[in-house]
């Protein structure tokens, strides 16, 4: 009897800490999806409200209009969209070819220096991104003078040291036994890069490409500085425009960010299963 309570007990206590578990992951999940609610139901509003309005959790009526004076309100909400799709395709491209290369080359390859440049590389992650932004701008402007152009916005982002250090650890995982195999046959360096590496390599890839596509769609501070016409703005910094000293058009601003939130969910839904796959790579060894 004493073993059955014990056991029941056990399986009770174990009930309720998983129902515990299930509500703050709940919990978690609508703190979470809360903002996208709010964003896409405000985007349904009155496109002429003001700041001051009191805004609620449920628009009064649901209209496009606001979509629609998104679009009217300037020449160049086409062009936000259309800047802010170039300078994030262009860096996610050059991010996952230059990272798989790098990764390739200090999980692979032995040359002198190899473990010192890689430290190096590790140290330039610990510091911060806005202490790099005043030298950066300097030598954009200053050295390059390529301000208010998709070289400015593109050229800082070519690749990220993360994405190397991510490249690195997944490639450390695949045998050398298979590249070794590779030069017995003739293979180059190139070929055992484009022919093994990168097919064996989607999945990093594909997490690289989410990561950095989503950041550099989203990043509003680095486009703010180098640009200075409406023509060369992302759509980030397009959305600025929509405030002014004493209004602000609530609900045209939240249909420009429901619109440039859009490809980030197709991107992501379209390569969730590599997502999903690699969000641990470099966790298991062995």
């Amino acid at each position: 009897m004493s073993l059955y309570n014990n056991h029941t007990g056990s399986r009770a206590g174990k009930t309720a800490r998983n129902a515990v578990i299930v509500v703050l992951l709940l919990l978690f999940a609508l703190a979470t999806l809360f903002p996208i609610y709010f964003m896409v139901m405000s985007s349904f509003g009155d496109p002429v409200e003001a700041g001051a309005v009191s805004y609620s959790l449920w628009p009064s009526s649901f209209t496009l209009d606001s979509y629609k004076f998104f679009f009217d309100y300037s020449e160049y909400s086409y062009r936000w969209i259309l800047n802010s799709t170039i300078v994030a395709g262009a860096v996610t491209i050059t991010n996952v070819f230059f990272a798989t290369m790098a990764g390739y080359a200090f999980s692979k390859l032995r040359f002198k220096g190899r473990g010192l440049l890689f430290s190096i590389l590790l140290a330039a992650m610990m510091i911060p991104y806005q202490v790099t932004q005043v030298p950066l701008y300097i030598l954009i402007v200053n050295t390059f003078q390529i301000e208010n152009s998709y070289s400015a916005l593109i050229l800082p982002g070519l690749v990220t040291v993360y994405n190397i250090f991510l490249a690195k650890q997944f490639m450390s995982s695949i045998p050398t036994e298979i590249m070794e195999s590779a030069k017995v046959e003739g293979c180059s360096q190139l070929q055992i890069f484009f022919r093994i590496i990168m097919p064996l390599s989607k999945t990093v890839m594909a997490v690289i490409a989410i990561l950095t596509f989503m950041d550099s769609w989203n990043t509003f501070f680095w486009p703010f500085l180098v640009t200075n016409t409406m023509d060369m703005q992302t759509i980030q910094v397009g959305l600025k425009n929509f405030r002014f000293a004493n209004t602000t058009y609530f609900s045209p601003m939240m249909a420009g960010a429901t619109i440039s939130a859009v490809p980030m969910f197709i991107l992501f839904f379209s390569l969730q299963r590599y997502f999903l796959e690699g969000v641990t790579v470099g966790a298991v060894k062995g």
